[in-house]
């Protein structure tokens, strides 16, 4: 019964993502889904909820949505409904959509679950390393935002209204998420496959500057 809801709800997602923006696409969902995966092989949770959680976690970004933070959890629970999924699990899965992300974490959380800790690792590690970068510049041509301006400096701790409504360029990006992350993770196994991808950052950052003052 568990292979067919994970097929069942890949299937789904597959078909609602298909024309996503391509940072948040079903391939970004897949990359979710594995990562979780590989952080189970290591961590103690409950497998079907961080599977699913993983695979609904971006079925409606709330940035594609005019900022509806509710569309998301409200797709993923009707969804799992017609597939008779229990009440108590689909609540579940649904907080963790609704609490995972790093926009979530600037406002007040009251949720907090080890599936959700593994999903959120999940996630951020598929916005760090050269995926993240990738990510982080194709979003940034979608939004039409300059790649760099030495002007518009990055802006530290912000607020979630802040985050949310920055138009900032996408290096600045990195300073005001992507390189935060890795002292976000939340399991060891999160934590030890943050080291490799942040690093790569590092370098990409100390490359891409050292190239814009045409030193090298």
């Amino acid at each position: 019964m568990t292979n067919t809801l994970i097929q069942k709800t890949k299937d789904f997602v597959q078909l609602k993502l298909k024309e996503a923006e391509a940072g948040h696409d079903w391939f970004h969902v897949e990359r979710v889904w594995k990562n979780a995966r590989l952080i189970l092989e290591k961590e103690t949770a409950d497998t079907t909820i961080v599977e699913l959680a993983a695979l609904l976690h971006d079925i409606a970004d709330s940035k594609f949505h005019g900022g509806d933070e509710e569309l998301g959890p409200q797709i993923a629970r009707s969804f799992l409904h017609t597939l008779q999924v229990e009440n108590e699990m689909i609540t579940h899965v649904c907080n963790i959509i609704k609490n995972m992300s790093f926009k979530a974490g600037l406002g007040k959380i009251d949720f907090w679950s080890k599936e959700l800790a593994i999903v959120q690792d999940a996630d951020r590690l598929d916005a760090i390393g050269a995926i993240g970068i990738a990510r982080a510049f194709n979003y940034g041509g979608y939004k039409n935002r300059s790649i760099y301006d030495p002007a518009i400096k990055p802006k530290e701790n912000q607020s979630k209204e802040e985050y949310k409504n920055t138009t900032a360029p996408t290096i600045n990006h990195f300073y005001e998420k992507l390189l935060l992350l890795k002292g976000k993770m939340n399991t060891e196994t999160g934590k030890r496959l943050a080291e490799t991808r942040h690093q790569y950052m590092e370098d990409f950052l100390l490359q891409f500057f050292n190239e814009w003052e045409g030193k090298k």
